[in-house]
């Protein structure tokens, strides 16, 4: 059974999932939204059984949807979401609204790893692609640490 979801959803989901597997991402020396390091040899590609396969998980499978499926993964490095897209297009648009939430990503062609960055890190070893950092200041719809004492 394939389920449907908007883009921004599954996007916002995975964001959040994200979010969950590697904290809020504050405090982090690189500057926000820019690429963390140089891009690694030809990224893998594939099916995200494929991918995870190669990364050494055996995914949980969280969403299967027509435009992106995505699953949790774990191996010895730690654990992650692994999300594969139809569309070269899909993934940018999901790429654009999940990194405002942080964290960081494992970008291939039509496939991101989510996780803390040692573990997408060690993950570039076996999967390539490109790392990059989320904009961990950016926080849509309120605040991790609330000081302001204002309730709404």
């Amino acid at each position: 059974m394939r389920l449907r979801r908007p883009k921004l959803v599954a996007a916002g989901a995975v964001a959040v999932l994200g979010l969950a597997l590697t904290g809020c991402g504050g405090g982090d020396e690189h500057a926000e939204g820019h690429d963390v390091t140089d891009a690694a040899p030809v990224a893998a590609t594939g099916s995200l059984e494929h991918l995870a396969s190669e990364a050494g998980c055996k995914p949980n499978m969280q969403t299967d949807a027509d435009t992106i499926r995505q699953a949790i993964c774990k191996n010895a490095d730690g654990k992650f979401v692994l999300a594969t897209f139809a569309t070269d297009r899909g993934q940018a648009e999901w790429l654009s609204g999940a990194k405002d939430y942080g964290g960081y990503y494992l970008v291939g062609r039509k496939w991101v790893a989510v996780g803390d960055e040692k573990t997408v890190a060690a993950l570039r070893g076996s999967l390539g692609g490109t790392l990059e950092e989320g904009s961990a200041h950016m926080n849509p719809g309120g605040s991790h640490n609330s000081s302001s004492g204002h309730s709404s």
